[in-house]
């Protein structure tokens, strides 16, 4: 094979990253535009996802996942919602806080609770994710806590 047809795949890790940020895009494209699951499913799934556009092919990702998050969420939010709120401060329930925290929340709570991916995982993941959305912030430390406490309290025994 040439270098060309050994074109290198994403593994399955880049692909899972990579589906976890859709999901929380398409979470804060749900919640700011007043959009259905459905219809940002099908938005990311034909025009974001491994797309060709104008700047080029956007990333690959485990599709599978992307949708099975946003479905989740939809189903599990007011738990999901109830446990965050849970890990916050008394004062600052869920609604207060800024809406991509809040896409990383509850799309790390989808999967704490669907339990297919280790807790630490789970959150070492969002951590990252947070990070890439706010770079050289405190917003890291704090859905690191959140995420543990969630942990906890979604799927006790998620973290040993």
């Amino acid at each position: 094979m040439s270098g060309i047809e050994q074109e290198k795949q994403p593994d399955r890790r880049t692909l899972s990253s990579a589906a976890r940020l859709y999901a929380v895009q398409a979470l804060f494209q749900m919640e700011a535009a007043g959009q259905s699951a459905d219809r940002v499913t099908r938005e990311f799934q034909n025009f974001r996802i491994a797309f060709d556009d104008r700047d080029g092919p956007t990333a690959e990702a485990d599709e599978a996942l992307f949708a099975r998050i946003l479905d989740e969420v939809v189903m599990w939010q007011s738990r999901i919602d109830r446990a965050t709120d849970r890990g916050l401060v008394a004062k600052w329930p869920i609604d207060r806080i800024d809406p991509v925290l809040r896409a990383i929340f509850r799309a790390a709570g989808a999967e704490i609770l669907a339990g297919r991916a280790p807790g630490k995982v789970v959150i070492t993941e969002y951590v990252r994710l947070t990070l890439a959305f706010f770079p050289g912030g405190r917003e890291g430390k704090f859905v690191n806590a959140v995420l543990d406490h969630m942990a906890r309290d979604l799927r006790p025994g998620s973290l040993d």
